[in-house]
C-alpha cells in the first residue's frame, strides 16, 4: 500500500509529529479589525437600553424618596428627643398662658415668673406630642434646624430688628393713641 506523502515525510525524517499536527489544523481566525465601526443597533435593543434607562431614574428617584422620608424620621426623633431632655416640667396651676398656634388658640398652665420669661423670650413653647411643651432658648436654635415648624413662639432675640410697623393708621380710629401692654392677659 501507498503511503501518504505526510507519512512518508515522517518516516524520512523530515518532519515531526507536531509538524504534523499544527499543518493538520485548521488556520486561526483573524481577530476583527479595531477601526471597524459595529453595527448599527437594532430596533429592539433601542427600546431595551431605554427601557433600562427609564428603570434606572425610576429607582433612583424612589431612592432618594426613601432618603428623604429615613432622613424627616430622624430629625423628628431627635427634636423629640431634644425637648424630652430640655423641656421644663408642666405645671399645676390656676394661671393660664395664652397664646395663637397658628389659627388655633391655646393655653398653658403657668405661673407668674415663667409667664415672664415666655413674654421676655428666654423661654419658648414647641409642639410636643399633640401638645404644647416649654423650653429654655438654648434650645430654641438646635430644634428650629431640625424642625422650623415645631416651635410656636419665640419672641425677637435682643438687639434683632423690631418687626414692621403696621401701615398707615386708620385716622379716624379712638383707640389709636393707647398702647396695649405686652403682659396682658384675656
Amino acid at each position: 500500500m501507498s503511503m501518504s506523502l505526510r507519512d512518508q515525510l515522517l518516516a524520512a525524517g523530515l518532519g515531526t509529529k507536531k509538524q504534523v499536527k499544527q499543518a493538520a489544523a485548521p488556520p486561526p481566525k483573524k481577530a476583527p479589525s479595531r477601526h471597524q465601526a459595529p453595527p448599527p443597533p437594532t430596533p429592539e435593543q433601542v427600546a431595551a437600553s431605554k427601557a433600562l434607562a427609564a428603570k434606572n431614574a425610576r429607582d433612583k428617584e424612589l431612592n432618594r424618596r426613601e432618603q428623604e422620608k429615613a432622613a424627616a424620621k430622624a430629625r423628628r426623633a431627635e427634636v423629640k428627643q431634644l425637648i424630652e431632655q430640655h423641656r421644663l416640667p408642666k405645671i399645676e396651676s390656676e394661671e393660664y398662658f395664652n397664646f395663637a398656634d397658628g389659627t388655633r388658640l391655646a393655653r398653658l398652665a403657668v405661673t407668674a415668673q415663667l409667664r415672664e420669661q415666655i413674654v421676655k423670650g428666654s423661654v419658648a413653647i414647641v409642639r410636643y406630642e399633640g401638645h404644647y411643651a416649654l423650653i429654655p432658648e438654648s434650645i430654641v436654635g438646635r430644634i428650629r434646624e431640625r424642625d422650623e415648624f415645631a416651635v410656636v413662639t419665640h419672641e425677637a432675640a435682643p438687639g434683632a430688628a423690631a418687626p414692621a410697623a403696621p401701615a398707615a393708621a386708620d385716622t379716624e380710629d379712638p383707640y389709636k393713641d393707647f398702647v396695649v401692654p405686652d403682659d396682658l392677659m384675656w
